[in-house]
């Protein structure tokens, strides 16, 4: 047929795949302008061109094909107008969605491979900045079984309510916290960490914190920067061992004074291990 384009002529020249154009084709689309009545081949116009384009278009900024069909025949500028700017406003939700996801892969990534220098034995520097370590005072190396003073960067969280222990221990507390944090706008993806007021408050009940947060870094409370006494202990949530007694001493040995709140937060949690009683956190308090 003169002057017209089979199907794999117009699709190279559009550049849209042939099943595509066939697609389109079933679901009145976007169709050929002819087909050969006795081998059933389909023919476009070198004018359909233009024609395709306004579906691809459209279909590119990922408008349903249904949308992009009933709009075609009777579509104006303001019409168009309207739906861009509809597909604008999920776009963008899109977008905010994938920069939280973004920053929650960061930040578990941050505390995996910090926790896993921890296991390994490190020596930090200043450009060391995995969980907020920027230097030591007193070991050459930090590992589990070290208690150091670490000068920390700021660390952006979101605390939760203030909690209420009873007779049912962690879970209750930590459950209501749960509840509550899509009201708050609290992200549970990331990591999720425990407040106490002070070090008094944390050697009388290391398992329960006056406040759970969020280590979202978007978060507009923080952990300030400053030097902290820090140590780590690996086991299931509330679950110190010794590590409480261990921080004591060496405050105590090193006429070190506490201030401020104590921050535990989990490095390795049931996210990078199945076995609860190899989680690993970490637990520090400001010094003056």
């Amino acid at each position: 047929m003169k002057n017209l384009l089979s199907i794999k002529e117009f699709s190279k020249l559009s550049g849209i795949e042939s099943s595509t154009l066939r697609y389109w084709n079933e679901i009145a689309l976007f169709s050929p302008i002819t087909r050969n009545p006795i081998n059933g081949y389909r023919y476009y116009s070198p004018e359909q061109l233009i024609t395709v384009n306004f579906v691809k278009v459209l279909s590119s900024l990922d408008i349903p094909l249904k949308t992009i069909r009933e709009i075609g025949n009777s579509r104006t500028p303001e019409s168009i107008a309207d739906l861009i700017q509809r597909q604008e406003k999920l776009l963008d939700m899109k977008m905010r969605k994938l920069r939280e996801h973004y920053s929650i892969i960061h930040t578990r990534l941050e505390m995996i491979d910090y926790g896993e220098k921890i296991i390994n034995g490190f020596t930090p520097t200043k450009e060391t900045k995995n969980a907020g370590t920027v230097s030591t005072d007193n070991a050459d190396v930090i590992n589990m079984d070290k208690i150091s003073v670490i000068q920390m960067d700021e660390m952006n969280i979101i605390f939760g309510p203030p909690t209420n222990f009873g007779r049912e221990g962690f879970y209750d507390p930590f459950m209501q916290f749960c509840k509550q944090a899509k009201n708050l706008r609290i992200n549970l993806d990331f990591p999720i960490g425990g407040m106490h007021e002070n070090w008094d408050e944390f050697m009388k009940k290391p398992g329960e914190p006056q406040r759970f947060f969020s280590a979202d870094p978007t978060g507009h409370d923080s952990r300030p920067a400053g030097r902290y006494v820090v140590g780590f202990s690996r086991g299931y949530y509330s679950q110190f061992g010794d590590l409480p007694e261990r921080m004591t001493n060496y405050i105590k040995d090193n006429s070190l004074t506490t201030s401020g709140a104590v921050y535990v937060i989990y490095l390795h949690d049931e996210i990078c291990i199945k076995d609860p009683s190899q989680y690993l956190a970490q637990v520090c308090v400001a010094i003056t």
